[in-house]
């Protein structure tokens, strides 16, 4: 056969087989691998990106009759159906008998589970076809990441009983872990409205099947109830009212006592304030912003990245940056009840981090330029709200702010 000339006839010779599948999931899951070749090179807005194609593909292969051809464009128009054209797509005469199933599925359940903390929530829905020839009942996992504020990776497969449960078993065995019946239009939304950053990310997630099977995760999310639209962030912004209240609520709390903090010296007392605010912009820096979600790894992301590229530290701020971080964690983690271990787990690994922070902090090897310019200019005793002694200082260290890659 000759070499494919278009990127739709590549597709067609690359779905050839597509009537010898078993069922619609298997035809579906093809449709969806080969779609997300499309997503995956996509440099922006990915979604839109394989509905323009799938539009096209539908308008190019229009004519074509052959079983193969008729078929996989029905299983494109079942993954895509908002793409242009698509409602008007139709098995042909000589498509398999599961054709009609194509995209005919029902939810049977619906869970989520993830860690204590709130890093991680995995969504799973399983799903059956209206017909028993559409193929087996299956499941969709949906991986967020909640300190990146994406979804992280999906999954399609089955079987489905067997996911449910291996999730169930393994959430048992781990005190840190959680695992619940949840309502599927929470999943929609909660889904969706992550997806929708991953599906704009400049470069996918490593590994996992998001690419693969991103359109069939969309078609299967679209089934549930709730609006079609992703949701807004449950969280709302913390305006300067909701940080001095939670601040005053900290100071006074037996987490800010056991760590010295509702009697630190009048000298200590800027640095105190300042490390809080602090902990606050962090929080308010994540897309799911929460001030009351601390565990060992967005304590590392805190302490030994976001810290050092956002912010400048004399040395009492970062002498007492640390035990503020261990103040407000404990006191986060009695908030929203997480079990003691896993407070000192949190409260252990800020501890381990402690001197990779201090080193951090003197080499500033991870300042961003803007900190490492504004630290210099501070180390040069140069009062930033002096615009003449500021423009002075800019100008005669232009070179340095625009040549030095530190």
């Amino acid at each position: 056969m000759a070499t494919p000339q278009t990127p739709y006839e590549a597709v067609l010779h690359a779905a050839r087989d597509v009537t010898r599948l078993d069922s619609a999931l298997d035809a579906e899951m093809l449709g969806a691998a080969l779609l997300g070749s499309v997503y995956a090179v996509a440099e922006t807005d990915r979604e839109n990106a394989v509905r323009e194609f799938v539009a096209g593909f539908l308008s190019a292969t229009s004519r074509r009759r052959s079983a193969a051809a008729t078929t996989i464009r029905a299983v494109f128009a079942a993954l895509v159906p908002d793409a242009e054209g698509a409602a008007r797509v139709r098995p042909g005469a000589y498509a398999p008998a599961w054709a009609g199933q194509l995209g005919r599925v029902h939810l049977t359940g619906a869970w989520s589970y993830g860690d204590v903390y709130g890093d991680q929530t995995s969504y799973l829905a399983t799903f059956a076809y209206d017909d028993a020839e559409g193929g087996p009942e299956h499941a969709l996992v949906a991986l967020v990441d909640h300190n990146i504020g994406i979804t992280k990776d999906v999954f399609v497969g089955g079987p489905a009983a067997r996911i449910v449960e291996q999730a169930r078993e393994i959430c048992t065995e781990d005190e840190f872990t959680w695992f619940r019946t949840e309502d599927p239009a929470r999943m929609r939304a909660e889904v969706s409205r992550h997806l929708a950053v991953t599906d704009d990310l400049g470069e996918l997630p490593a590994q996992g099947s998001l690419a693969t099977d991103r359109a069939l995760v969309g078609a299967r999310l679209a089934t549930l109830p709730g609006p079609a639209l992703p949701a807004a962030a449950d969280v709302p912004p913390l305006t300067d009212e909701v940080r001095t209240r939670l601040v005053r609520a900290f100071l006074g709390s037996p987490e800010a006592v056991r760590f010295g903090l509702d009697r630190v010296a009048d000298g200590e007392l800027a640095s105190l304030h300042f490390c809080l605010g602090l902990l606050l912009d962090h929080a308010a820096s994540f897309p799911d912003a929460d001030p009351m979600r601390w565990s060992p790894t967005v304590a590392e992301l805190f302490l030994l990245d976001w810290v050092h590229r956002r912010a400048v530290l004399d040395m009492d701020d970062a002498a007492m940056l640390p035990r503020v971080l261990r103040g407000w964690a404990a006191y986060a983690a009695r908030q929203r009840g997480l079990p003691p271990a896993a407070a000192t787990r949190t409260d252990e690994a800020v501890a381990e981090m402690v001197p990779e922070f201090a080193r951090l902090y003197s080499t500033g090897e991870r300042r961003s330029p803007a900190t490492a310019a504004v630290a210099q200019l501070m180390a040069d005793g140069v009062d930033p709200d002096d615009p003449a002694a500021l423009d002075a200082w800019i100008e005669a260290n232009r070179h340095r702010l625009t040549d030095d890659p530190a």
